[in-house]
C-alpha cells in the first residue's frame, strides 16, 4: 500500500510511468478494497462456524406454597453429532478460500484495466502527435501551392484541394486531441481522480509486446484466476454437501441438574437425555439440493475452462498476427511510404511532380503510420488480455 506522500508525489508528476499507474490503481481501487473487506468478513464466518452451541439453563417450580414446593433446576447441554461443527468450519474455510481467490482476481483485473488504459493514452499521444505533423504538413503544402499559384506555375484548383486537405488535417488533429483527453480521463478515473494530474505517460510506442508461445501459455492455464475461482467454488459446494449430510444425524441434549423437594426435605440429582427421532425429516431434500449444486459447480468449472482456453487462444492468435503485421510495417511499409513522400516533396519543389502526387504520398504515409498505431494498440490489447486471463 502506497503512503499518501508517495501517491501525491506520483500524481503531481507531469509524466506518469506504468509502474506508478499500476501502484495508484491497485492501492486506491474500490474494487480491490471491496474484495479485501469480503475476505476479512469471511474470517468472522470461520470463527463463527467453529463456535460451540450455548447450553441452556432451565428452572421450574411446582406448587407455590413454600412448605410443599418442589424446585427443579437443569442445565441442558446440546451435543452436536455427525461432525456438524467440523463440516461447518470446512465450508466456511472453503468460502474464505474463494474470497481470497476473488481478491487475487480483482487485483489482476484492476492491473489489466490500468495497463490497457495506460497504453491507450500512449497510443493516443502518438496519434495526436501524428495528427499534428499531418496538420503541419498540410499547412506548409497549402502555403507552397499558394505561392506556385501566384507565380502561375500550377492551377488554382490545386490551391483549393490543398486548402481542403489542410481543413481535413485540422479536423483530424482536433479529433486526436479529444481522444487523448478522453483516454487520460479514463486512466485517471481508475484511481478515483475526476481530473488527470499528469500531463503525459512515458513509454516507447515502438516496443512490440511479446509473450510466450501458445503451448507454454496453455501450460499455465490452471493458474488462471477464473479457473481458480471456479475450482474453489466446486470445493465449497462439496463442503456444503457435507454440512447438509451431517444434519441427518440428530443432536443429543444432555440435561443435568437437581430437584429440591421442600416437603420431603431432600435434593435429588437429575440426569436426562433427549434425542430427536428422525422418522420423517432426515434432511434428504437439502442433501439432494446441495449435491446437485455441487454438480452444477463442476459443470461451470468445465465451462469456465473451455471459455478461458478459447479466450487465451484468441488473444495469442491476435498477438501473433499483430506482431507479424508490425514487423512488416516497420521493415517495409513505413520506410517505403516515407521514401515515397520525401521523393514527391523534393520533386514538387523542383517542379517535377504535381501537388496531387505530394498529397497522395502524404496520405499514404499517414495511413501507414495510423495503421501502425492501430496494429500496435491491438497487440497491446491482446498481450493485456493474456496477462488478465493468466493473472499475471
Amino acid at each position: 500500500m502506497l503512503s499518501p506522500f508517495t501517491v501525491r508525489a506520483q500524481q503531481a508528476a507531469d509524466t506518469l510511468t506504468l509502474e506508478q499507474a499500476l501502484d495508484l490503481a491497485t492501492s486506491r481501487s474500490f474494487v480491490v478494497s471491496a474484495a479485501q473487506r469480503e475476505l476479512e468478513a469471511h474470517d468472522g464466518s470461520v470463527r463463527q462456524a467453529g463456535a460451540f452451541r450455548n447450553p441452556e439453563l432451565a428452572a421450574s417450580v411446582e406448587d407455590t406454597r413454600s412448605a410443599t414446593r418442589t424446585t427443579t433446576t437443569t442445565l441442558n447441554i446440546p451435543l452436536e453429532l455427525g461432525g456438524k461443527r467440523a463440516a461447518r468450519v470446512n465450508a466456511a474455510e472453503r468460502a474464505r478460500d474463494l474470497a481470497q481467490v476473488e481478491l487475487t482476481n480483482a487485483k489482476a483485473q484492476v492491473r489489466s484495466s490500468a495497463i490497457a488504459a495506460y497504453f491507450a493514452v500512449l497510443a493516443a499521444q502518438e496519434r495526436s502527435k501524428l495528427a499534428g505533423n499531418s496538420a503541419d504538413l498540410a499547412t506548409s503544402g497549402a502555403q507552397a501551392v499558394s505561392k506556385r499559384v501566384a507565380a502561375g506555375k500550377v492551377s488554382p484548383v490545386d490551391a483549393t484541394r490543398a486548402q481542403v486537405d489542410q481543413a481535413n488535417a485540422q479536423l483530424e488533429l482536433a479529433e486526436a486531441q479529444a481522444e487523448l483527453t478522453t483516454s487520460r480521463h479514463a486512466l485517471a478515473n481508475l484511481w478515483g481522480d475526476a481530473e488527470p494530474r499528469f500531463v503525459r505517460v512515458a513509454g516507447d510506442i515502438n516496443v512490440i509486446p511479446e509473450r510466450a508461445p501458445l503451448p507454454e501459455l496453455m501450460g499455465r492455464l490452471e493458474e488462471a484466476p477464473a479457473l481458480l475461482a471456479a475450482r474453489t467454488e466446486v470445493e465449497r459446494r462439496k463442503a456444503l454437501v457435507g454440512v447438509e449430510r451431517s444434519k441427518a444425524t440428530p443432536d443429543v441434549t444432555l440435561s443435568v441438574g437437581a430437584k429440591r423437594d421442600n416437603e420431603l426435605g431432600r435434593t435429588q440429582a437429575i440426569v436426562g437425555l433427549s434425542v430427536p427421532l428422525p422418522l420423517f425429516d432426515r434432511n434428504q431434500g437439502a442433501v439432494y439440493e446441495a449435491s446437485k449444486r455441487a454438480d452444477k459447480a463442476e459443470d461451470e468449472f468445465q465451462a469456465a475452462r473451455l471459455r478461458v482456453l478459447s479466450e487465451l487462444q484468441t488473444a495469442a492468435a491476435q498477438l501473433s498476427i499483430a506482431r507479424t503485421s508490425l514487423q512488416a510495417l516497420q521493415s517495409t511499409v513505413l520506410p517505403a511510404a516515407q521514401q515515397a513522400y520525401d521523393s514527391a516533396s523534393k520533386g514538387f519543389e523542383a517542379g517535377k511532380f504535381g501537388f496531387l502526387d505530394v498529397i497522395d504520398a502524404q496520405r499514404s504515409l499517414l495511413q501507414a503510420r495510423a495503421r501502425y498505431l492501430s496494429t500496435l494498440s491491438n497487440a497491446h490489447q491482446a498481450a493485456t488480455a493474456i496477462d488478465r486471463l493468466l493473472g499475471r
